[in-house]
């Protein structure tokens, strides 16, 4: 068997070949090829029984009938066992393993390996992060900028053409109070020193002062109607909120590596609501109802009594309206093949209302849907269980979260390597800090809450970014004394066939790799991608452990560094679609 970036698809591939000579329905059968627990080999087809149970045939004697029909050059790289019932397992041969890691031995080899997965030529549009402008980020932004910039990287590794889009909230009722009190309450000292904090309290003044006074209320709403109606005086200031604000964002974007290609706020739909209220209602799709135009979804459990409100009683748009824009806008002239809105659990339901409604409004109109999706997210919890808050009960702001992130990593590296000069220090506390916060979120089931303890999260043990970090800087270190550059071909030119079964076990895992690839990517979970180079770190450390590395023989030194390069290239790549940068020294 040639050395395939993804064992595992090519013997999925190989057993429904097997099938088809063997005279059965292949197009029924589904291998599932999976990898397998150490004592079973390196890989299982577990699809044997259901397709026999289906067929009628004894699943033992369908796995053997496989087996002999499997190709050649699968018999000739792997031993194949049929175990049980009709599992089907396969263990790599040591020249198979050791053809994997030469040819896959460069980060450009695993891109383009990976590259030409299913997602190929396709386009994917990331929504993330996407927080209100006049307002400072905080702890509840954390999770989707953290998890949508993980699974558009791991997207974009899989070979789509990623569009990652800011959807920031820059228009709506808040404009109104705030601009009446950027007129009249406005600190310039405060808005030079801190904008968004500036911003902050001139809201809270002007919403304090509309609730107090009805013509103050009033005179808010006047001030919005002008910005919506293209007021030039308006409309300055608001692009004046909005461009320290995106400025701000960018900040906090910048210290967790997260980049867009596009920003496009809910103002840049202003001028295309129009025509979602006339296509819905020509299509007898939306209706009047209390004064507002409404969809319904009778045919739904729940909501056929719920409306989906695309205009209010009084004339505005709403986030319904602006998101069925959106759908529309991405699909004629972004082209994409497939939306992921990376956005928390509680819009559960607005999302479900928006696909179901934008499904009926393209059939109608012929349009061709791209394939939606809302990638959900739990809630960061404070240790008492309750969501993450400071002592006062406020949201703890994101810039303040990630400084003390780096603060406290700039300690523990002060107190473990203090003879380093101030300046590394900080640069490995910066990356070890929002290191640990970004890895804390991704290996946690997205769906899940989780717990933010500070400790656990800065830990040099367990599956924390600090450990895998070290890991990458130890095998660093390994090289600086070999006096070698990780995967030079000088250092590994003369390796011997693998042998000890720390070396076999090591090269069993990286050849794994691309399996918790394919599963974060598809299943947009990034958390299977941490405990797999968790489960890597683990391996090198045993590794290590029973096999010196620099030793005097030539070709058993060259098979070591060569192991310890691959694990170097497969950490770093993987720590990298996470979104996490490395260290060289810790």
């Amino acid at each position: 068997m040639p050395a395939v970036f993804n064992p595992a698809r090519r013997l999925d591939e190989a057993l429904q070949s097997a099938a088809a000579s063997a005279g059965l329905p292949a197009a029924d059968f589904a291998p599932e090829v999976r990898p397998a627990d150490a004592q079973h080999g390196d890989f299982q087809a577990n699809g044997v029984l259901p397709f026999a149970k289906r067929h009628r045939l004894t699943p033992r004697v369908l796995a053997n009938q496989l087996v002999a029909a499997l190709p050649a050059d699968v018999l000739t790289d792997c031993t194949v066992t049929v175990a049980g019932p009709g599992f089907i397992n396969f263990t790599l041969r040591t020249g198979a393993l050791a053809a994997w890691l030469q040819d896959f031995g460069t980060r450009e080899a695993l891109a383009a390996g990976a590259a030409a997965g299913p997602l190929a030529g396709q386009i994917w549009l990331v929504d993330y992060s996407s927080p209100n402008t006049a307002k400072q980020m905080h702890v509840g932004h954390l999770r989707s900028a953290v998890i949508g910039e993980a699974i558009a990287r791991l997207l974009a590794f899989g070979g789509a053409r990623v569009i990652r889009d800011n959807h920031i909230g820059d228009w709506g009722t808040q404009f109104g109070k705030l601009i009446w009190a950027y007129r009249r309450h406005l600190d310039a000292a405060a808005l030079a020193r801190d904008p968004l904090e500036e911003f902050e309290r001139l809201y809270k003044a002007g919403n304090a002062a509309s609730e107090a006074d009805p013509a103050v209320l009033k005179e808010a709403q006047q001030e919005l109607v002008k910005l919506q109606a293209g007021d030039a005086d308006n409309l300055a200031v608001w692009r004046h909120i909005n461009e320290v604000s995106l400025a701000a964002f960018q900040e906090i974007y910048d210290r967790l590596g997260i980049r867009f290609d596009l920003t496009l706020g809910e103002s840049f739909y202003n001028d295309k609501v129009s025509a979602v209220y006339r296509e819905l209602t020509a299509a007898d799709l939306a209706a009047e109802s209390q004064g507002a135009l409404v969809v319904f979804h009778p045919e739904h459990p729940r909501f056929k009594t719920q409306p989906f409100i695309i205009r209010k009683s009084d004339g505005a748009a709403n986030y319904a309206t602006t998101d069925l824009a959106t759908i529309l806008h991405r699909t004629e002239a972004l082209h994409t093949d497939g939306v992921l809105y990376v956005v928390g659990k509680p819009q559960a339901d607005h999302f479900e209302q928006l696909f179901l409604t934008a499904k009926k409004w393209f059939e109608k109109t012929g349009r061709t849907l791209p394939r939606l999706a809302h990638v959900d997210f739990g809630t960061v919890l404070g240790e008492n269980g309750k969501a993450l808050k400071t002592r006062t009960g406020d949201n703890i702001k994101l810039k303040e979260l990630l400084a003390e992130a780096e603060a406290r990593a700039f300690t523990l590296v002060s107190e473990k390597s203090g003879a380093l000069p101030d300046a590394e220090r900080r640069a490995i506390a910066s990356v070890v800090g929002i290191g640990s916060v970004q890895y804390a979120d991704l290996a946690q089931n997205r769906s899940s809450d989780y717990v933010f303890a500070w400790d656990k999260m800065l830990a040099l043990d367990g599956n924390t970014a600090a450990y895998l970090l070290y890991a990458v800087a130890r095998i660093h270190s390994i090289f600086r004394k070999a006096g070698a550059t990780p995967g030079d071909a000088a250092a590994e030119a003369g390796a011997s066939a693998l042998e000890t079964p720390a070396e076999l076990a090591l090269a069993r895992k990286l050849v794994k790799f691309p399996d918790a690839v394919q599963a974060a990517t598809a299943q947009l979970r990034p958390h299977f991608l941490c405990l797999y180079l968790f489960e890597l770190a683990g391996e090198y450390s045993s590794f290590n452990t029973a096999d010196k590395v620099l030793v005097d023989d030539p070709p058993v030194r060259a098979r070591r560094l060569l192991l310890c390069a691959r694990t170097l290239l497969i950490l770093e790549t993987g720590l990298g679609l996470l979104g996490l940068r490395t260290l060289q020294r810790m």
